[in-house]
């Protein structure tokens, strides 16, 4: 994966961040025996999901490989491996 930059965005970067704090929300409220904090913390979770992809249509995402593109790494994979 380091050789694509696999998530390697502020789209990805926020979206993650946000989850993980919801997690970590839900989690202490689960320990806590806390119904209403530990639903806040998975809204949180959603919430994160729907920045990121907010973000990736904004344009802060991944760009989109053409065609072409996807075929010159399918060759240069087989060359690789032959």
């Amino acid at each position: 994966m380091a050789g694509t930059s696999h998530g390697h965005t502020p789209a990805a970067w926020t979206g993650v961040i946000i989850a993980f704090i919801g997690f970590c929300v839900a989690g202490v409220f689960m320990v806590a025996a806390n119904p209403l904090g530990f639903w806040a913390g998975i809204a949180v979770v959603v919430i994160g999901g729907i920045v990121g992809l907010a973000m990736r249509a904004a344009g802060l995402g991944m760009p989109k490989e053409s065609d072409e593109l996807a075929q010159a790494r399918a060759r240069a994979g087989q060359a690789q491996t032959s």
